[in-house]
């Protein structure tokens, strides 16, 4: 959560998208204008919010059918529990976002509920919920349930009904009847394949926060412009490869590096003590399918700097460049914008004199997944975060860590 005023909805621990080279062939919904009136439609029933209680489950459900709890999915579906865990989706609910609500439950109990809406979505993860006089306390409130973020039902559940992508050939639940199988098996949607199913979470709407005349959040428009949307690539082909619940982004370094190609070239082989070494770095995003990174809390930081025999950095050597969107912590105005749209480079040059012999020229690319968030919560603890200082405190010390380098090489110029 970035702390947004009441009324801009998700604003949180949103995935930053970042797209690999996945099989097309496999579970593809057809072109980007090719989506059918049915799933339309089924994706403004299944995603209006708030999403409805579940209500009385079928009486002939046994406890396990009942059940809500990702743990009680994976009796079945132990793979797709598996993935899930390691997920951000299963984090959700994680201390920045915890810690942020001790208060804000106090202060804007609306905007605390309008966190949730992509948190963890259920009527059931709600301590309150909209009822036909108002807010009401809500009687079926599961707080296990809550901090378990985005849960299997968040996508699949709705009054007690199962809904799931089409089954692929020769699955057993596509040759059975429905009525042999837990919770009546489930209703199939093709929706389930198309970026529009991600969008309810990863694209503002037109009357949310706009900073230099972009959504805060505009992932899916971003696809819908790319490459990857005119190749009839969806979001789950690359954040879904063979259907796993693995959602991989701007947190893996394996993940990022498998959609940009990084090139480091210099001017001349060798150089001279007193010549001016220039060198180039460029970044093609090549697999993205949306600007890289696709939202404002990461930044990619490109570094070059001189050596000495040894590798001991030359102090006042150094450059940098800033691949990312950089906003203020207030969210006020869009400060810059260098981030890569898909199929787009971004090039960092480099050029010093070099006072000495046996000098090396070091160029590092780092990620920062959480800058963003990294800032706020520093700004939160300086400022007193209140009841929720703790959690911030584990927050902060986690997104300190998430930082990987993507680049490094060092090049000998004298």
């Amino acid at each position: 959560m970035l702390g947004i005023p009441a009324g801009v909805r998700g604003a949180g621990l949103l995935l930053a998208l970042v797209a690999t080279g996945a099989d097309a062939r496999a579970d593809s919904p057809g072109p980007l204008h090719v989506i059918s009136g049915a799933d339309r439609e089924f994706l403004t029933r299944h995603w209006r919010r708030p999403i409805e209680p579940q209500g009385t489950a079928p009486a002939a459900f046994s406890p396990l059918e009942r059940s809500l709890a990702p743990e009680s999915c994976g009796t079945c579906h132990p793979a797709q529990l598996a993935d899930w865990k390691t997920a951000l989706h299963s984090r959700g609910m994680g201390p920045g976002l915890t810690g942020q609500l001790v208060e804000l439950n106090r202060t804007d109990p609306e905007g605390a509920r309008a966190c949730l809406t992509c948190h963890a979505p259920l009527a059931e993860q709600s301590e309150q919920i909209q009822g036909p006089r108002g807010v009401v306390s809500n009687t079926d409130f599961d707080p296990r349930l809550q901090r378990q973020g985005l849960t299997c039902a968040g996508c699949h559940v709705r009054r007690h009904q199962r809904f799931g992508p089409p089954p692929r050939e020769g699955s057993l639940s596509s040759q059975v009847p429905r009525s042999t199988l837990p919770h009546n098996g489930a209703t199939w949607s093709g929706a389930f394949l198309r970026s529009e199913f991600c969008s309810s979470c990863h694209q503002f709407a037109p009357g949310d926060l706009r900073l230099g005349g972009k959504p805060l959040e505009n992932t899916y428009e971003e696809w819908k412009a790319s490459p990857a949307a005119r190749q009839g690539l969806h979001c789950q082909h690359c954040h879904m490869p063979d259907r796993r619940h693995l959602w991989r982004g701007i947190h893996d370094p394996e993940m990022v590096k498998s959609g940009l190609e990084i090139a480091l070239t210099t001017g001349r082989p060798r150089y001279r003590p007193g010549e001016d070494v220039d060198a180039t770095l460029t970044i093609r995003s090549v697999r993205v399918g949306h600007y890289f990174p696709t939202y404002v809390t990461p930044r990619v930081v490109i570094r070059g700097e001189l050596l000495e025999t040894g590798g001991t950095p030359i102090p006042g050597s150094a450059r940098e460049g800033v691949v990312g969107r950089d906003v203020p912590l207030d969210l006020s105005r869009e400060v810059s914008d260098t981030r890569i749209p898909p199929g787009g480079r971004f090039s960092f040059s480099y050029r010093q004199r070099l006072a000495q012999p046996g000098l090396a020229l070091r160029v590092t690319v780092t990620v920062f997944p959480d800058h963003f968030y990294t800032r706020f919560f520093e700004a939160l603890l300086d400022g007193g975060a209140g009841e929720g200082t703790a959690q911030i405190r584990q927050a902060l010390e986690a997104t300190r860590r998430s930082r990987f380098v993507i680049f490094s090489r060092d090049i000998p110029l004298t």
